[in-house]
């Protein structure tokens, strides 16, 4: 017989449609779908139906076509010769033995194409090849005889079956998110989801036991809670949404409950496999301190990149007010989601007021500096607004300079006044006199130490200048600096500010925007490939050229008005709330492996040491 997909795996070439929800599934005319293939990708935008499901799991029932492929035809028997007809002396032939029946497993195991090439991930797969049918030989077998007075009957003896159809998808969180959102109208993820696919009425050679969806991710938070590991805590979820499929369902009553758990334990135990049933498991995670709730919030502080393929190649980010926190410091949150999110192939570059030294400093704190890090004398960056740009392999490729008449008044204005002023040029740092907020430039933001240069004219002298910050009270910024420099400048240098104590004169029309855009040039990037995040005024053009700009709500109101997204605060971890709730990529096609198997007795032990490549089939003959 030839295999089929699964209602869930089919795309709208392939439709199935759904009435009401009913206790079994109702009987509907046939349709056909074409031979599937052992290794193949699908669209996955039309889902299965999907009803009825609860804290543990879900138990599923849909109206839908079934569809069955023509099976073998009988081939005409040629060449045969009686023999009467060539007069050798006939015998009594010994009777045959009688040959036990073979039922045959189709079984699918299917991998969202979302979930990456986790190494775990993909030896669950294979070892779930072996598993299920395992499980679905156990659980038929005890069918036939079952003394349970709350399971649906409807399939009661496989005997009567020529084959058996179950497919097994491993997702995310996301996907069986929408999934339980769709179809049961609740927004949060769960562990698994069962959809029957059985139709009595039709009197098929084929049972179709349906689909079980299990989300790989919440199994991970689970095994960790439980204290065993992946691959027990799947092998727990798929046989909870097996037996849902053959007719258990504990939400019907405490007696359903119980024998439902009981069967679950029964199984487990009879694999030899590790763990409680899901409802116990369940029963006792609310009864410690660490109870699983569902969580409502697609935030993800304390989230995790290891089943989701990123969206975007490059994070450009911003440094003060950003990931930095009020503290000037990078928090571990933020600092674990950027190795996290490096770890699956994001390139991060950072796009800041700073120099380059400062931010070296800063991040090497938390081990993100140097060769294996994000920034170093060897990597692309953005620095001092875009005035300096460095490319591949850490060279300058463009440095913009302030204008000498621009600086001349700047420092006579710090001299005469005594507003503390810091000149910067590339890696170091100048000023005309020493005071406390200078000093603050070095201890607190990390950048080097100022050299006291105290003329004017000497400091003039001294070195080509690409920015000048002068540094007060929020209140003296706001109300005094600000407004000066604005009206005495005009077109000759601009006026930015990315922190409220300190006001920013870089020359005119110069941006970090434009420095993102000739670095993105430089390494041949799209802005379709980025995500930034900042805070600031300086960040605006970073953010609109990005294909989705985040600020952060501790941002300007101008800069959250041009963002695609408001993150939290950098005090909030906002960077890593960024990036676990933005850089996911979202579904797009299932990949799936199936194998087919045949039993008649089988050993547990013996078959699950087995692994076999994806397109192999296995017969189990013991």
């Amino acid at each position: 017989m030839l295999p089929r997909f699964s209602p869930l795996l089919r795309t709208s070439t392939f439709p199935t449609t759904m009435a009401r929800v009913i206790p079994r599934a109702a009987a509907v005319p046939l349709g056909h779908t074409p031979n599937a293939v052992a290794l193949v990708r699908l669209p996955s935008a039309h889902l299965g139906f999907v009803a009825n499901a609860n804290r543990f799991g879900g138990f599923v029932s849909r109206s839908l076509k079934p569809s069955i492929s023509d099976g073998p035809g009988l081939s005409p028997l040629r060449g045969r010769v009686w023999a009467s007809q060539r007069e050798y002396r006939k015998v009594r032939r010994r009777a045959a033995k009688s040959k036990a029946k073979e039922l045959e497993l189709n079984v699918s195991i299917c991998i969202e194409e979302d979930l990456p090439d986790d190494s775990e991930v993909l030896s669950i797969a294979e070892m779930l090849r072996l598993n299920v049918p395992m499980a679905m030989k156990l659980a038929f077998d005890g069918l036939k005889d079952s003394a349970y007075k709350t399971r649906d009957t409807a399939i009661n003896d496989v005997g009567g079956f020529e084959s058996v159809e179950l497919s097994v998808l491993l997702c995310n969180d996301e996907f069986i998110r929408k999934l339980n959102k769709e179809w049961r109208d609740e927004d949060h993820a769960t562990d698994v989801l069962s959809m029957s696919e059985h139709v009595p009425e039709l009197k098929l050679p084929i049972l179709m036991l349906g689909d079980i969806v299990i989300s790989v991710e919440t199994a991970a938070r689970q095994a960790e809670e439980r204290g065993h590991t992946l691959l027990d805590e799947i092998r727990i979820l798929m046989v909870h949404g097996l037996l849902h499929l053959l007719g258990f369902d504990h939400e019907l009553s405490e007696e359903a409950e119980a024998e439902m758990e009981k069967e679950e334990e029964l199984l487990l135990k009879s694999l030899g496999w590790k763990g409680k049933g899901l409802i116990q498991s369940a029963y006792d995670a609310e009864n410690s301190a660490y109870s699983h709730k569902e969580n409502t919030d697609d935030r993800k502080k304390e989230g995790s990149l290891r089943f989701y393929k990123p969206k975007f190649n490059y994070i450009f980010c911003d440094m003060d007010g950003t990931l930095l926190n009020s503290k000037s410091q990078v928090t571990p949150a933020n600092a674990r989601a950027l190795k996290e999110a490096m770890s699956r192939g994001v390139k991060v570059v950072i796009a800041t007021g700073k120099a380059r030294p400062a931010v070296i400093e800063s991040l090497k704190m938390v081990d993100l500096a140097g060769k294996d890090g994000i920034v170093s004398e060897f990597s692309p960056g953005v620095f001092l607004q875009g005035l300096i740009v460095y490319g591949r392999q850490g060279r300058e490729i463009f440095r913009r300079n302030l204008d000498p008449d621009v600086c001349r008044e700047l420092y006579l204005y710090s001299w005469e006044n005594k507003v503390p002023l810091v000149a910067f040029t590339k890696d170091r740092c100048l000023t005309l006199f020493d005071h406390p907020l200078v000093d603050s430039m070095h201890t607190i933001y990390h950048e080097s130490k100022a050299e006291v240069i105290p003329s004017v004219e000497s400091l003039l002298a001294a070195a080509e200048i690409q920015k000048v910050i002068f540094i007060d009270t929020a209140e003296g910024v706001s109300t005094t600096l600000r407004p000066y420099w604005s009206e005495a400048l005009r077109d000759r240098a601009t006026v930015v500010q990315a922190v409220p104590d300190m006001l920013e004169i870089v020359p005119h029309g110069s941006s970090k925007g434009g420095g993102v855009k000739m670095l993105l040039d430089h390494l041949g990037i799209t802005a379709k490939e980025i995500m930034a995040i900042g805070d600031g005024e300086n960040d605006i053009e970073m953010l609109e050229l990005a294909m989705l700009g985040i600020a952060l709500s501790n941002g300007s109101e101008k800069t959250k008005a041009v963002a695609n997204a408001i993150g939290v605060s950098n005090d909030e971890d906002g960077v890593a709330d960024a990036i676990y709730r933005k850089l996911r990529k979202p579904r797009r096609f299932i990949h799936q492996i199936k194998t087919k198997t045949k039993y008649t007795t089988f050993t547990p032990l013996l078959a699950a040491s087995l692994c076999l490549p994806h397109s192999s089939a296995l017969s189990l003959r013991f």
